[in-house]
């Protein structure tokens, strides 16, 4: 015969006043003291699947917990049973969190509301690069200070991008006062806080980025290619192969294919959420061979901890270093788009396709399967042709069309 469930009601728990267990089923009970102590609170009382031993979970006072939350809450006590122990879950829980961890429960627990996947995919990019220097420090330690080391240094070169980074930050600490890790006001907040801190943000044209003149680029790639550092060769591929900067640094050696001369960028790691295929030109491929010897790594850029890439601003801090001040790395983007539509007479599909970037509507979508790989080959090879063109040099790429 099946145990009773639900044997108490509101009215008994509010009534009810004689100490000791009285039981609403399932391992849910209301536990009633007396004395100094007296009071009425509710336990889930389970055996140990490893032992048997008998073990008690606290789940609240009455004040606080009422009878539908204490059996909520029992439920997901009686589903931990079986394969871990719902007090070291209910420990894990109640210990003070890291901002990581607090970023990634919030995401794991706030995405499947979101509509759109690449949301969600921007938002976890975000909170693990931008806010990187946040994710180890306990999330109710985190200061004003904190939250203006991430967001300085992009606030003028990516205003947008730093305008969602804040905007996150603060909804992750909101949801840490929420959940009464945090008291007080939040450090991230910008009306009234933050707002007199940061100066005016850059504006640029929407959807647009800062970039350098086209006929400027052979000059100052011919000076990248002079430096050294692994954040150089980084931001000189990501130039070649037209990708986005996140792309470039989380690169790893088993998304190459030598034999092929291909690259291939893995959905999760894109922003339209769509694999992406790159036809690599001989001067990417020297660059992977330069970065060979570091091939005990995953990722082809290392960063200085191991096992990491670079950071997120690596490769705009190279353009500051080089004194450039008035582009940013995602511009180069743009210079490969105008120079491939006023300098050449490739295909504009073929530039599309070589940022990743969708093209046609949905009908034309469902239609459109090939990536047009093989004959970016060319397009490519010119680009980079371009870029090791001497400074000042004329250069004008002119194919037919494909």
């Amino acid at each position: 015969m099946a145990r009773q469930v639900h044997r108490l009601s509101a009215r008994k728990v509010e009534t009810l006043a004689t100490p000791g267990l009285h039981a609403d089923g399932g391992g849910l009970y209301l536990r009633i003291t007396a004395g100094k102590s007296s009071g009425k609170r509710w336990v889930f009382l389970y055996r140990r699947p490893a032992d048997g031993k008998r073990c008690e979970l606290g789940l609240g006072g009455v004040g606080a917990v009422n009878l539908a939350k204490a059996r909520m809450k029992a439920a997901e006590a009686r589903s931990c049973v079986a394969d871990r122990n719902p007090l070291a879950v209910k420990s894990a829980e109640d210990r003070m969190p890291t901002f990581g961890e607090l970023a990634d429960r919030h995401i794991a627990a706030m995405g499947p509301g979101w509509r759109n996947p690449k949301h969600r995919a921007q938002w976890a990019m975000t909170m693990r690069e931008y806010a990187k220097p946040l994710r180890d420090k306990l999330v109710n330690e985190i200061t004003t200070a904190d939250v203006l080391t991430v967001l300085r240094p992009i606030w003028q070169t990516i205003p947008e991008t730093a305008s969602r980074v804040r905007g996150r930050i603060e909804n992750i600490l909101d949801a840490a006062k929420a959940q009464e890790f945090r008291s007080g006001e939040n450090p991230a907040a910008w009306r009234g806080h933050l707002k007199l801190i940061l100066p005016a943000r850059q504006k640029l044209t929407r959807g647009h980025h800062a970039r350098m003149a086209i006929d400027d680029v052979p000059g100052f790639m011919a000076e990248l290619r002079e430096r050294e550092a692994v954040a150089a060769r980084c931001l000189e591929f990501a130039i070649l192969t037209a990708t986005r900067s996140a792309e470039a640094l989380g690169a790893r050696w088993d998304e190459i294919d030598v034999a092929t001369k291909i690259w291939t960028i893995p959905a999760s790691r894109m922003k339209a959420i769509r694999e992406h295929r790159i036809p690599l030109c001989a001067r990417a491929l020297a660059i992977l061979t330069e970065m060979r010897p570091l091939q005990d790594h995953a990722y082809i850029f290392p960063g200085q901890r191991r096992g990491q890439p670079l950071s997120v601003m690596a490769l705009q801090m190279v353009l500051r270093r080089m004194g450039i001040e008035n582009s940013t790395v995602h511009g180069f983007r743009s210079c490969f788009r105008d120079w491939a539509g006023n300098r050449t007479n490739f295909p504009r599909e073929l530039a599309e396709h070589a940022l990743a970037h969708v093209i046609g509507d949905k009908a034309e979508q469902a239609y459109r399967r090939d990536d047009a790989l093989e004959r970016r080959r060319p397009l490519m090879e010119s680009w980079a042709t371009f870029c090791a063109a001497p400074a000042g040099a004329n250069v004008v790429s002119l194919h037919a069309a494909q």
